[in-house]
């Protein structure tokens, strides 16, 4: 069984995550796609996070029609900051041997990857997938295998989706008046207005 696992803040979810997630689960024929929104990021202290409840609600709303999708709280639930090697072990550990992780991330995110805890542990545990971002330019993943020895077996570069879309460009329209509508599913759309998400 091969099982996806998109992890992010989510903060909010948009209609990227969404097509991201789709075509991720045809190309690396996914049986699974865990969402899995972080609960303290550590490698984003310096900005203030939307509680998680909030973030859980929106995740709940875009996917309520997409029963092959599925949202894990395990990073929410565990205090302290929040790693991605914790999670592949947790995961990990409720598998069977010869199932297989595939950790969903940008392209401009896998140059980070020998930053990240524990990343030499990371690349055996699960695969890399990373997807294409535009005006990023292709990993240099010589320069990776130099830093991490054996990742390049363990990345696997996929050709799309290249989409445009972020959050911070979603929650500085919405602090603008903007519309998000062809940004975040509809459902997401009416709850960031009935909160007042990202109102300044």
């Amino acid at each position: 069984m091969n099982v996806g696992v998109l992890g992010g803040t989510f903060d909010p979810v948009h209609n990227g995550h969404l097509i991201l997630a789709d075509v991720a689960e045809e190309q690396l024929n996914l049986s699974e796609m865990l969402f899995v929104p972080v609960g303290q990021p550590w490698l984003k202290t310096e900005r203030i996070i939307t509680p998680a409840q909030h973030r859980l609600q929106m995740l709940r709303l875009a996917l309520d029609d997409r029963p092959q999708f599925r949202i894990s709280e395990m990073e929410i639930e565990r205090p302290g900051p929040t790693y991605t090697i914790d999670t592949i072990k947790e995961l990990k550990d409720g598998l069977n041997a010869d199932d297989e992780l595939f950790f969903i991330l940008g392209q401009d995110s896998l140059m980070q990857v020998p930053q990240w805890h524990e990343a030499q542990d990371l690349v055996q545990l699960c695969y890399l997938a990373a997807a294409p971002r535009p005006g990023v330019k292709k990993p240099d993943l010589k320069a990776l295998e130099a830093e991490i020895p054996g990742i390049k077996q363990r990345v696997m570069l996929m050709k799309e989706p290249k989409v445009d879309i972020t959050a911070t460009d979603i929650r500085e329209r919405v602090a603008r008046g903007l519309s998000v509508r062809h940004l975040v599913p509809e459902p997401v759309n009416r709850y960031i207005k009935e909160q007042k998400l990202y109102v300044v």
